[in-house]
């Protein structure tokens, strides 16, 4: 069983309840069913330095990805940490015309998607990561975040 550890920086109306987390995170990790992640809620303040000091970057973000690099020889479930903005989150869905827990969950599936070496730098790699993005959220009844509205 997935085991999550949410920590709440932040107060913020809105906010997905552990149970939406753990599924969320569940979907995107059904091939590690003992998987261990830590999703933080947090502040503009603290996306924005985190953002700047690991991706030199200097503003708030969605969400942000920090994969666990276990020693060489050491086995763990731990995946790292996702750090999601709870502001920067809800400003995009009501910009995008998006229900805000879709764009929870998408910023959730994102992130996880990271974790376990997905990206998006190229566009061969955006595209593989976006289709897998399209099908897990269409698996919770939610539309094509990259559809142009």
């Amino acid at each position: 069983m997935m085991e999550l550890d949410l920590q709440l920086a932040v107060e913020a109306d809105a906010l997905p309840d552990e149970a939406q987390l753990n599924r969320w995170a569940a979907l995107a990790l059904a091939d590690r069913p003992e998987a261990e992640l830590t999703i933080r809620i947090t502040d503009e303040a603290e996306s924005q330095q985190l953002n700047r000091d690991y991706r030199g970057k200097d503003k708030p973000t969605n969400v942000l990805s920090f994969p666990f690099e276990a020693p060489p020889g050491i086995e763990l479930p731990l995946l790292g940490d996702l750090v999601i903005c709870a502001a920067v989150v809800a400003r995009e869905a009501e910009e995008q015309s998006k229900a805000p827990m879709d764009h929870w969950a998408h910023m959730v599936i994102h992130g996880c998607l990271h974790l376990i070496g997905y990206d998006h730098i190229d566009d061969e790699d955006a595209e593989q990561m976006e289709a897998l993005e399209r099908q897990l959220l269409a698996q919770l009844g939610i539309a094509d975040p990259y559809q142009e509205r």
